[in-house]
């Protein structure tokens, strides 16, 4: 993984997410070198001194594109803000949820992600999916080869941190478009716009909000209604297959980077066993989750479970996982393989060196898992005509 802060992996990390969701390698360079001496001091100390840097270059960045779009120059002023959107939301991310200048980084970030993608002429689609009282904001991107027929789609979920707009920058649902397979990019209760906006907490069971997103799906009529995927990454590798266990309407499930045992992990993060995602990570949670108290959190955790629960996924089944996996142990892979006896096509990818991607969710390449996954995905969606 490229290491532009020596020994702080939670910096490190968000970071290479820049880089994989389309950032440009000289502007994250100008972003990190000033603040490389903060980052020495650890992952909660010298956030904001992160955010200030990182915030210095995207506006800068976002004032490039304005003087291309004065000029007519549309389609770079689009690449320009979609790339300066992921800086922020980037900066945004490392914060605490007290930390009051987030909120306009954000604002900012989905006001240029979604100029960016207008301007660019994008296949992308924004929709708000009816949930309770409220509604789960999402992208659907369509799948750009079909022969007029209606085409298989997946739904895409985020990880305990990540948000719909790096999904998509990624470049996760132009993979799958590239293959004839449309996506429904959500931001799920307890992530991005749903918790910061619409105040969706995170729950454990996650067919909750699945099934609003397949009930959404069945009113459109350019989407195959019965050849509707699940996908999730990071602590979607809880999300996805919990979804595809109990809601039978999934035809199958794909995971980047298994999560079997979360609830079971946060014992060994309060005994600093393993890498963490994100500064600040037990306030996160329990605002991701809803929980006043560290206890209160740590009581409810252990709903965060696939045992007893992937048994009872009825679909074909696919795990990958990095082989460095800092965050999640290769064991959580396993135990989701080996317990999903009843899919009728599982297959297990643990991605080694030799591929040159075996970080968190493929952190430090960011095409390998990817692309590995929607070849898997296209071809399982063929084999059901």
């Amino acid at each position: 993984m490229f290491e532009p802060f020596p020994g702080n992996y939670v910096w490190n990390l968000s970071t290479n997410l820049a880089l994989m969701c389309g950032g440009n390698i000289g502007e994250i360079d100008e972003a990190c070198r000033p603040i490389r001496e903060a980052a020495a001091k650890g992952e909660d100390a010298g956030t904001a001194q992160f955010f200030d840097s990182w915030l210095r270059v995207a506006h800068q960045v976002i004032k490039n594109g304005e003087e291309d779009e004065r000029n007519n120059r549309l389609l770079s002023a689009g690449v320009k803000y979609q790339r300066a959107a992921g800086y922020l939301l980037a900066a945004e991310r490392m914060q605490s949820r007290d930390y009051a200048p987030r909120w306009e980084a954000y604002r900012t970030g989905l006001e240029r992600f979604r100029r960016g993608v207008e301007l660019q002429g994008a296949a992308c689609e924004f929709v708000p999916i009816p949930y309770g009282d409220s509604y789960i904001p999402a992208l659907f991107v369509p799948a750009s080869k079909t022969d007029g027929a209606p085409s298989p789609v997946l739904v895409s979920c985020n990880g305990l941190d990540s948000m719909k707009e790096q999904i998509y920058g990624a470049g996760n649902p132009a993979a799958f478009a590239a293959r004839g397979v449309a996506t429904l990019v959500i931001d799920q209760p307890g992530t991005g716009e749903a918790l910061r906006h619409n105040k969706l907490h995170g729950v454990y069971d996650s067919e909750r909000w699945a099934s609003a997103a397949v009930d959404y799906l069945e009113t459109r009529s350019d989407v195959d209604h019965k050849r509707i995927g699940m996908f999730g990454l990071s602590l979607g590798g809880h999300f996805a297959p919990r979804a595809a266990a109990f809601e039978k309407r999934f035809a199958l499930c794909a995971v980047m980077g298994a999560n079997h045992n979360w609830g079971e992990l946060q014992k060994k993060r309060l005994q600093r066993e393993g890498d963490r995602p994100v500064p600040h990570y037990w306030d996160h949670v329990m605002w991701v989750f809803d929980k006043p108290s560290l206890e209160a959190f740590m009581e409810w955790a252990p709903n965060m479970t696939l045992n007893g629960v992937v048994e009872k996924i009825e679909v074909p089944f696919l795990v990958t996982h990095g082989g460095n996996d800092r965050q999640i142990p290769v064991s959580d892979a396993h135990q989701s393989y080996d317990q999903a006896v009843n899919s009728p096509k599982r297959e297990l990818k643990i991605f080694d060196q030799s591929y040159f991607e075996v970080e968190h969710c493929g952190a430090d390449n960011g095409t390998i898992m990817r692309d590995f996954i929607a070849d898997w995905v296209s071809e399982t969606f063929n084999e059901m005509g």
